[in-house]
């Protein structure tokens, strides 16, 4: 369970990485959720998942405590700093989704890395924005119907984007030989 060097490395690669992919979807999510909301408030969550990619493709490479929670405020961190419509609340909310998706990787004792625990830490980083959300975005004073919709579609849509879509990623790195120090490389390669 100790880090290595390498594990730190590629952590920070990986934060960096997944704060380049954030600060491209900034702008897309963002007109994303706009739209979705103004068709059926709280419909907009389902753009979420990509902002959850951090921790889940964190944790499924390194496999260490505290990985899914270092790679998605890295990656937060990254977007806030090249500049985003959030500010500082970014670093808030990197914290939050990576928690989630810590809280679940060590549900499963970080020995458990398939797609069902992909989808699941995806889904807990999703719980992890929503419960940030209920206070820095004012979805308390939002109607239970809105709050409830959202909620539904940031954890679908933790699960699928974050969750499974990070797993397939994650297996297809592993594929090109660039994991190959790491358990999630030998996995595959084997």
């Amino acid at each position: 369970m100790n880090w290595r060097v390498v594990d730190i490395i590629v952590a920070a690669v990986l934060g960096v990485t997944c704060g380049l992919i954030f600060w491209v979807w900034n702008s897309v999510g963002y007109a994303w959720t706009t739209t979705m909301d103004a068709l059926t408030p709280g419909l907009g969550g389902i753009a979420i998942g990509i902002w959850l990619l951090g921790g889940t493709v964190g944790g499924l490479v390194i496999r260490k405590p505290g990985a899914a929670l270092f790679v998605e405020v890295l990656a937060a961190v990254v977007s806030a700093t090249l500049g985003n419509q959030w500010g500082i609340g970014t670093v808030y909310s990197g914290l939050a989704q990576g928690l989630g998706a810590e809280l679940i990787f060590a549900a499963f004792a970080y020995r458990r890395f398939g797609p069902v625990s992909a989808a699941l830490a995806g889904a807990g980083a999703g719980v992890g924005a929503i419960v940030l959300e209920l206070f820095t975005a004012a979805n308390l004073a939002k109607t239970l119907e809105y709050n409830l919709i959202y909620a539904g579609c940031v954890i679908v849509s933790g699960a699928v984007l974050a969750g499974l879509l990070g797993h397939a990623l994650v297996r297809a790195l592993a594929r090109t030989g660039a994991l190959d120090r790491f358990a999630a490389g030998r996995e595959v390669r084997a």
